[in-house]
């Protein structure tokens, strides 16, 4: 068993998997709950918004086949914000999210970016559990009613590249040679 990570486009051929499932994911969820077709989301942003030079589409593959993926596009100058986070249905809960989730973090940072914003929905409190435990902040109240939310969003200071982020302020104490 073999992964990677393949930096591609939402309009790859490889990435259909990710596209179909997350667009299923949202209309069973949520179906006309914001009063459109949730597969509206797919296509609120033209793919060019997660290239270069300000964002990033990724996937998981194993053994070439892409089993987890997102996607990260400016927000404001110093923010990236994530979408399109998916796993395939047949990983979750191995580990994966965690995976992407990290690479988009690595590949933000080595970007520029400083910051992640990022939403979810309510009725996906598997992300928002993801998230708290990847040490993001939630801007809203975690003890209300989930629906009352709607769109849980969250945030997180990046560590700037190349300093792993357990050690992200040692470098303000380190000794000058």
């Amino acid at each position: 068993m073999t992964d990677s990570f393949l930096y591609t486009t939402p309009t790859a051929e490889i990435a259909r998997p990710l596209v179909e499932q997350l667009t299923t994911e949202y209309r069973n969820r949520y179906g006309n709950y914001f009063g459109e077709d949730s597969s509206a989301e797919m296509n609120r942003y033209p793919p060019e918004r997660f290239a270069d030079p300000d964002g990033a589409f990724i996937l998981l593959l194993r053994d070439g086949r892409p089993i987890a993926g997102g996607a990260f596009m400016r927000y404001d100058d110093n923010t990236a914000e994530f979408k399109r986070m998916w796993t395939d249905a047949d990983h979750r809960r191995r580990g994966p999210a965690q995976r992407v989730l990290a690479e988009l973090e690595s590949r933000a940072a080595a970007k520029g970016y400083s910051r992640v914003y990022l939403t979810t929905g309510f009725r996906q409190p598997e992300a928002a559990k993801l998230y708290l435990k990847s040490g993001y902040t939630a801007l809203f109240d975690v003890t209300a009613e989930p629906e009352a939310i709607q769109i849980p969003a969250f945030e997180k200071a990046l560590a700037p590249a190349g300093i792993h982020p357990a050690r992200r302020n040692d470098h303000l104490s380190a000794p000058v040679a």
